[in-house]
């Protein structure tokens, strides 16, 4: 939105625009015109740019479109079983998904990046021999690197469990144990915390 009163979808993100903005450091201006010089920090991308006929710049709109799809993809995260995938490979909502249980929630293992999976193609036959095929088929964050990187607490006297991203900070998500509820939202710079293997 340009005026807080009119609103509109942001286009899909590119592979391009995102390893354009992951090289960009910095907070945004707050401007979708104000364009970010590739010359300034990376010489070789912006020449690659100029020969391909484009400019070595890109615009904040981009940017910000990029920079919410990194946070999703490393930080959007899911309940175990709130999804179910299907024999034939679908993946669906799961209308029979009624919460975790108190113990299942406070730990690591009970929580999937709702994005393609990774490591789940590195595990060994063993490893996936104990997996549920219509539930586990998302990568957990227990196996997220750096270890440490997500701060689990328990707010309401146990009635909310909220997980924190030290990663990207700013990514809060919640889960009401025994319930539906769950969702994330993100308040923050669109820094990605690089300093974090240092301060674990």
């Amino acid at each position: 939105s340009l005026n807080c009163l009119d609103w509109s979808l942001l286009t899909p993100a590119t592979k391009e625009m995102v390893a354009q903005a992951e090289q960009l450091k910095g907070r945004f201006q707050g401007g979708p015109s104000f364009g970010s010089n590739f010359a300034e920090i990376n010489p070789q991308a912006a020449e690659k740019l100029f020969e391909g006929g484009k400019e070595p710049v890109i615009k904040e709109e981009a940017r910000l479109i990029a920079t919410i799809e990194q946070i999703d993809r490393a930080v959007g995260i899911v309940p175990r079983g709130a999804f179910v995938k299907t024999p034939l490979g679908s993946v669906h909502e799961n209308r029979h998904f009624e919460g975790l249980s108190l113990v299942e929630a406070k730990k690591l293992s009970s929580y999937f990046h709702f994005t393609e999976p990774v490591n789940l193609k590195n595990k060994t036959l063993l490893e996936k021999a104990n997996l549920d095929p219509s539930t586990d088929f998302l990568d957990s964050l227990e196996h997220d690197i750096p270890e440490g990187s997500w701060s689990v607490q328990l707010e309401k006297g146990g009635a909310v469990v909220v997980l924190r991203s030290l990663l990207w900070l700013g990514l809060t998500f919640y889960h009401v144990p025994m319930t539906k509820q769950y969702g994330y939202i993100y308040f923050g710079t669109g820094e990605k915390n690089m300093d974090l293997p240092f301060m674990l």
